[in-house]
Order: structure tokens, then C-alpha cells, then sequence
């Protein structure tokens, strides 16, 4: 049996205008250079994290919780790289606009 366990990550959005088109597109662009499936939930509501659209839905204003999971080869990596660029803002947490 070749498995590989789900990793998970909860993160909280950092920047003032939450995840906006461009912050998800940042998101999703990210999630795509990794082999694992990945998926973002928010109160209940889980979405394909690779879709701009799904990540969109959640509809995450500053300070929303949100998990982070991956399942594949290279999840760990992939949830350390998308849980810093939620945390660090996405580039903007200081941008005024």
C-alpha cells in the first residue's frame, strides 16, 4: 500500500482586503506547481485550492481561518510554501488602498 498521509495547515488571512482576486490568483498559481491535491476549507466549506474560482467562493476576509490540506508526493512542501504566502500577506498585508 503506497498512501501518502494528508498533511494539514491552518492559517489565518493576514492582509486588510482578505483574498481578493489577486491574492487568490497568487494562491492558486502557487498550488498548481505542486503534484498533491490540494483543498481549502473555510466553516465547512472545502474547494479545490488549484481553481480561482472555488478559492474565490470562500470569500475570506482579514483575520478568516482557513485549513489547508494536502495529499501527495510533495504535500508538506506545498503546504509550507501556501500557508507562508497566507500568512505573509500574499505581498500586501501593508498596502494601504
Amino acid at each position: 500500500m503506497n498512501e501518502t498521509p494528508v498533511q494539514e495547515r491552518r492559517v489565518r488571512i493576514a492582509n486588510r482586503m482578505g483574498m481578493h482576486a489577486r491574492p487568490a490568483a497568487a494562491f492558486v498559481k502557487l498550488a498548481g506547481r505542486f503534484k498533491s491535491e490540494i483543498v481549502l476549507a473555510r466553516d465547512g466549506l472545502e474547494v479545490n485550492g488549484k481553481s480561482i474560482m472555488g478559492v474565490l467562493m470562500l470569500a475570506a476576509e482579514q483575520g478568516a481561518e482557513l485549513t489547508i490540506r494536502g495529499e501527495g508526493p510533495d504535500s508538506e512542501e506545498a503546504l509550507e510554501a501556501l500557508g507562508d504566502l497566507v500568512e505573509d500577506g500574499f505581498g500586501e498585508a501593508g498596502e494601504e488602498p
